[in-house]
């Protein structure tokens, strides 16, 4: 978010942060360990819901377009069940996100608006109401429904080059590691979008996400939508990896007490 975020420089002067590396070892050294968690505690309270309402969502996707309960989905089929998890996933998602970049830059341009992700909220409800809450929801499923698309679709095409047929745990890491990877690749640009959205002042993007577009592209290049992308990447495939991890095991358990 910070990347993605931080201002064009001046001429003659250097960018905020040069990369990744930078950005990490700026905000260790300014910060300390917990700058690296700044905003936390949204992504922490939506993200059992949200990814209990995602895997529901790509069921029942599967579920809607199958005649038989045995039925093979192509894959496209499946592209389609995950779409539907995305627009599931969004009514929390994006006040999490909203939440969370703007705890994250304020701690990097030094202001102090925000104690935490309560007081956060109530801030952006008292301001502009519900809608200041939800600022960002269109770019937050423009992200979400295609991503989590290519999400479910790899991970299905995976398991089945790699024959996965019963919990084998290294099979599925790297299954649903490369899953999160080519999830990325597809959310970044609009994640950038989101993200300058999200954080802007109230009234600065009038026509919305179009205006984030055309600024950015004038200002900085087609190469700024995919800024932060080497710092989601670093992240995609632990975290997808034991995420798919746990469904699967979660779902092993659940059969096993409930045949």
């Amino acid at each position: 978010v910070r990347l993605q975020t931080q201002p064009k420089p001046q001429p003659g002067q250097a960018p905020l942060y040069s990369g990744t590396f930078d950005c990490f070892r700026k905000t260790l050294v300014k910060e300390g360990v917990r700058g690296l968690y700044r905003g936390m505690a949204a992504p922490i309270i939506g993200v059992t819901p949200m990814y209990a309402i995602c895997f529901f969502g790509f069921g029942l996707g599967k579920r809607l377009q199958q005649r038989k309960p045995d039925d093979v989905l192509t894959y496209p089929q499946l592209f389609a069940a995950g779409m539907l998890s995305g627009v599931f996933t969004t009514v929390i998602m994006a006040p999490g996100e909203r939440i969370k970049c703007l705890l994250q830059i304020q701690a990097a341009t030094g202001e102090n608006k925000y104690s935490g992700s309560l007081d956060c909220a109530k801030q952006l409800y008292r301001e502009a109401g519900i809608r200041g809450v939800y600022k960002g929801t269109v770019l937050t499923l423009m992200r979400d429904v295609p991503a989590s698309g290519m999400y479910f679709m790899t991970y299905e095409w995976l398991k089945n080059i790699l024959n996965v047929r019963d919990l084998s745990v290294p099979r599925i890491l790297f299954a649903g590691g490369l899953a999160g990877i080519f999830n990325w690749v597809v959310a970044i640009p609009p994640d950038v979008l989101k993200s300058r959205f999200q954080t802007a002042p109230p009234g600065k993007y009038a026509n919305g996400f179009r205006d984030v577009l055309r600024e950015l592209i004038r200002e900085e290049g087609i190469a700024s939508l995919y800024k932060g992308f080497t710092a989601v990447m670093i992240r995609a495939f632990p975290a997808n990896a034991a995420c798919f991890l746990g469904f699967e095991v979660a779902m092993k358990f659940l059969n096993w007490i409930v045949p």
